[in-house]
């Protein structure tokens, strides 16, 4: 098998396509997720906690002096990244969650029973004529 061959193989199966749409899909859903706590979750905790915005908490190590900025540790941004962080695996959590009860719903259920061919229906005929003469 050529290698040109072989990476088109690779390429073209679905597991690499599906996986390329979750990345692209898992960027977009990082994206909204960061809005959703920068925006929405991260105001209401700072303003229970007196009036605190977690993006300007800071250690300062070294002030600035004159044209060098000073030297900090943000803090901050860490607590903001852990809470997209949590709320991002909490979301994928109960979605691989609903997906696999789903696929414990499509193997519990019994499948029927597949219904005879015309030839089946046939020599069972054959066979039941028979039956009924000896």
């Amino acid at each position: 098998m050529s290698m040109m061959k072989e990476f088109k193989d690779f390429a073209v199966k679905g597991n690499v396509v599906d996986m390329a749409v979750g990345i692209i899909i898992g960027a977009a859903f990082g994206k909204i997720v960061t809005a959703l706590v920068s925006g929405v979750i991260m105001p209401p905790i700072g303003l229970m906690l007196g009036g605190v915005d977690f993006s300007d908490l800071q250690f300062v190590l070294k002030e600035a002096v004159g044209e060098a900025p000073a030297v900090v540790i943000s803090y901050g941004s860490f607590i903001q990244t852990l809470v997209d962080f949590t709320i991002i695996a909490l979301a994928i959590f109960m979605m691989v969650k609903g997906i696999n009860s789903l696929k414990r719903k499509e193997e519990a259920a019994p499948e029927a029973p597949p219904k005879p061919t015309a030839e089946e229906i046939f020599l069972t005929e054959i066979r039941d004529l028979l039956k009924s003469k000896s």
